[in-house]
């Protein structure tokens, strides 16, 4: 079949995008489902941090790629050997394609699946297809199992899990990767305990996705850190209940002189010294969770008599830590019930035409989270 898609070519064109237009709209052809693989009608496809990363080269991949991993969608097809989805049910996106059978999937830990890792890193599904092609016969690569941002998909059973068909299909692609990041590092990563402190720095869509899961949890203080006054807004209006303009104030230094520090901080900026200033805003005893990809090649450091004498912890945190068939609909319910404000993180809808445009307002702070309609 035929389906219209944004394809990048080439990392690191310059900004601002929408003259460089380092995607590409264009018709591609899109193979029938292998064995094991479900043909997806694209609904909603959210613009993320991870795919800007892609696009200016800090987070490097194999090219060209249809790009795009947080989404919604409809089955239309499936494959041999399905049996779990059928035509007309109503799908979110797993950025990790999970195998199931691995050492990390068969220990409650998928979102380190080997095979999944393995096959994002090629480019391919899990069978190693890439059904993309341009009409010049070259294939192109799916973004992590997925490539939501074409108006139908090819992609292995293993990244799709079954939703309520009741939910808005807009906001249902947010749970794919700013929700399940977030609120998944506060419940499966830090194990957030009721009246703890918690301090977020950096608030896009996983950040605020991470006040609401702090909120959720039973948090008493929450401290948002960021440098634009319009996202400490939001965190206000998503749970948080100290806003630090990171700009203005030292972050450290206030929540070292208010708390002497937090019991749990999450760094979701993906940036080494970011890291480093949530490190230390931890007290005694403290665990700093980091969410935020930084470049491969940049490193931080620590005291590290800290790690023993004043029994800190760091941990890292992928996909929330999910297993996303138990967390998705959990999460689900937790909006329904009113406990996580999710279409707080909407800042727009848009048309695929407008993707350049939109990663524009992505890259200065403008758009939380901007999802991509594919209504005809």
């Amino acid at each position: 079949m035929l389906t219209r898609a944004a394809v990048l070519y080439d990392m690191q064109l310059p900004a601002p995008y929408a003259k460089s237009k380092p995607l590409v709209i264009e018709e591609l052809t899109l193979a029938d489902p292998g064995p094991g693989e479900v043909l997806v009608e694209m609904a909603g496809a959210g613009l993320c941090h991870s795919d800007l990363s892609t696009i200016d080269g800090s987070r490097p991949r194999i090219m060209p790629m249809v790009m795009g991993h947080e989404a919604s969608g409809i089955v239309r097809e499936v494959g041999q050997g399905v049996h779990d989805l059928k035509p007309d049910d109503h799908v979110v996106f797993s950025f990790v394609p999970l195998c199931g059978h691995c050492l990390p999937c068969a220990t409650g830990r998928p979102a380190l699946c080997e095979p999944g890792a393995a096959a994002n890193l090629a480019g391919t599904l899990l069978s190693g297809r890439r059904p993309f092609r341009n009409m010049s016969e070259l294939e192109i690569n799916h973004h992590l199992g997925v490539s939501a941002f074409s108006e139908h998909t090819v992609v292995a059973q293993e990244s799709l899990i079954k939703i309520d068909s009741q939910l808005p299909l807009s906001t249902a692609a947010l749970f794919g990767c700013a929700v399940m990041t977030g609120v998944g590092a506060v419940v499966n990563t830090a194990k957030v305990e009721p009246g703890s402190s918690v301090a977020v720095f950096g608030l896009g869509g996983v950040g605020l996705s991470t006040i609401m899961g702090a909120r959720a949890a039973g948090a008493e203080t929450i401290f948002a850190i960021d440098l634009l006054p319009d996202k400490l807004e939001l965190a206000a209006s998503v749970g948080a209940t100290h806003l630090i303009n990171a700009s203005d104030e030292d972050p450290v230094a206030l929540i070292k002189e208010l708390l002497n520090g937090v019991d749990y901080a999450f760094e979701s900026v993906g940036n080494e010294r970011v890291l480093q200033q949530a490190y230390a805003a931890t007290k005694r005893g403290g665990t700093t969770i980091t969410i935020g990809l930084p470049h491969p090649g940049k490193m931080f450091s620590i005291p590290a008599v800290s790690l023993v004498a004043e029994e800190r912890t760091i941990k890292g945190s992928y996909m929330g830590s999910a297993v996303p068939r138990r967390d998705l609909p959990r999460f689900i319910a937790m909006y329904e019930a009113g406990l996580l404000p999710v279409d707080k993180l909407l800042t727009r809808t848009i048309q695929l035409d407008e993707i350049n445009e939109a990663f524009d307002a992505l890259a200065t702070g403008a758009a939380v989270r901007q999802v991509i309609t594919f209504e005809k």
